[in-house]
């Protein structure tokens, strides 16, 4: 008997051992951690919205010996071809501003952006372009919402000389415009040399990844583990493989301040910032208007009327593109803040202080009436549309209808190229004006003769 109880007692043990166990097995235990969420997938997630698809049209301009007669026997010309190209770009401002590549938007006639579809993946038109220069090869665009206060997902910028060699980094784009693509790779060299004054942009300027980077790529974004911008996609080595290159972070930061502050916008501050926060002056022209509200290098920008300064794009968007010219600037010196009253200048006066006349960019209707078309059209020049009696323009024998199209030996093309040219030459200083001069005949524009003329500024 007392077998059988013990029997019974350890099969009894057994089965509460069993239904324990049981119990165990059944009870939630911890999520399952998916081993294929790993530092690329996260990646990817976070700076995937912030990429964009870029189409561009082109017109190609027919050069057939025929147009001549096409437009004698049909009334107008024979229909220009159109070029399309695809690209990448990158979000870098929650109201839709863009970076991409020089090269992919320049001669652009439209400009569309397709956001990822981790980011909706809706067509966007393009407002005017924003470009820097070849040697940089960085432009800005900016999206044109479709609906009031819709918001973008910006990339997170990367600090300046932040690269380990061999890190693990990722390019994201459009590579053959197949749509949102990813390769990884790793950093495979930093920036080899520095560039030489007036030396133009070579590969030792860029960073070298084995990242698979393919045509259409250009203008993306190249990012580290933390989901940072360390630079833009913008070329691979012909024939070579594993080898693509990337302009370097600090590279970009340079191009966003030279082509986004006030002086693009024809109004002339006078001082260059950071683009990263806090906003300091980097630099200040005693002569302009900065410097003479009395800003200082080093002064950190915390507010414009009242409003903080928080973002260089904001910032610089209200200086641009307010319809006012007075600020009130509170900067934080030596850890006290401080008010600053600003008047930024427009550049049609600036030229009317020191020269005493009236340019005009030339339109594409200008070009049509002046007869310009044959020396390059929009490319001639800035327009003399006034002469002040009595100015230097005047003395130096300027005249109404002439086309400035060189100032001090520099290329004139626009108000911008006009106004670098123009504070480069100190008051009381004489300088050459390259101009085109109209040859008529009654009101008939026959051509035009080249002339320069030295003025002497104010």
């Amino acid at each position: 008997m007392r077998m059988f109880d013990s029997i019974f007692a350890r099969r009894a043990r057994a089965a509460a051992v069993a239904l324990a166990l049981a119990a165990v097995a059944a009870a939630p235990g911890p999520a399952e951690t998916d081993i294929r969420r790993d530092a690329i997938v996260n990646v990817v997630e976070e700076a995937m919205p912030c990429v964009v698809n870029v189409a561009t049209e082109s017109i190609v301009e027919s050069r057939d010996p025929f147009d001549a007669l096409w437009r004698r026997f049909y009334g107008y010309p024979n229909q220009p071809r159109v070029r399309s190209a695809l690209g990448s770009g990158v979000i870098i401002s929650d109201d839709g501003y863009i970076l991409t590549n020089l090269h992919v938007v320049k001669r652009a006639n439209r400009i569309q952006v397709k956001l990822s579809d981790a980011a909706g993946g809706g067509v966007y038109e393009v407002q005017p372009v924003y470009v820097g220069t070849a040697k940089i090869d960085v432009a800005l665009l900016k999206i044109k919402a479709q609906t009031a206060g819709e918001k973008f997902h910006p990339i997170k910028f990367a600090a300046d000389d932040d690269l380990m060699l061999g890190e693990t980094v990722v390019a994201l784009g459009n590579p053959f415009g197949l749509g949102e693509s990813v390769s990884r790779g790793i950093l495979s060299s930093k920036r080899r040399a520095v560039p030489k004054e007036n030396e133009d942009l070579s590969m030792e300027n860029w960073l070298q990844t084995d990242a698979l980077i393919n045509p259409g790529n250009s203008g993306g974004p190249l990012v580290n583990l933390r989901g940072e911008l360390i630079g833009l996609n913008v070329a691979i080595l012909e024939g070579a493989q594993g080898i693509g290159f990337a302009i370097p972070i600090k590279e970009v930061r340079q191009a966003l301040a030279d082509i986004f502050n006030p002086e693009t916008a024809s109004r002339w501050f006078g001082a260059r910032l950071s683009v990263t926060p806090p906003l300091r002056v980097r630099s200040v022209d005693p002569r302009s208007p900065a410097g003479a509200a009395g800003l200082r290098v080093g002064d950190a920008i915390v507010a414009v009327d009242g409003q903080p300064a928080r973002d260089y794009i904001e910032l610089n968007r209200t200086l641009r593109e307010s319809a006012k010219e007075n600020f009130n600037l509170t900067v934080r010196r030596d850890g006290e803040a401080r008010e600053v009253k600003v008047r930024l200048t427009p550049f049609g006066e600036l030229f009317q202080q020191r020269m005493g006349v009236d340019l005009k960019e030339l339109t594409g209707e200008l070009v049509e009436q002046l007869g310009l078309g044959r020396l390059g059209g929009l490319e001639a020049g800035l327009l003399i549309s006034r002469v002040e009696k009595g100015s230097p323009a005047e003395k130096a024998g300027l005249r109404e209808y002439e086309v400035v199209n060189g100032i001090g030996g520099q290329r004139v093309r626009n108000y911008l190229d006009a106004f670098q040219a123009v504070v480069q030459v100190k008051p009381g200083e004489r300088t050459e004006i390259s101009v085109l001069s109209p040859r008529t005949r009654g009101n008939l524009i026959l051509g035009y003769q080249e002339g320069a003329v030295e003025v002497r500024l104010k």
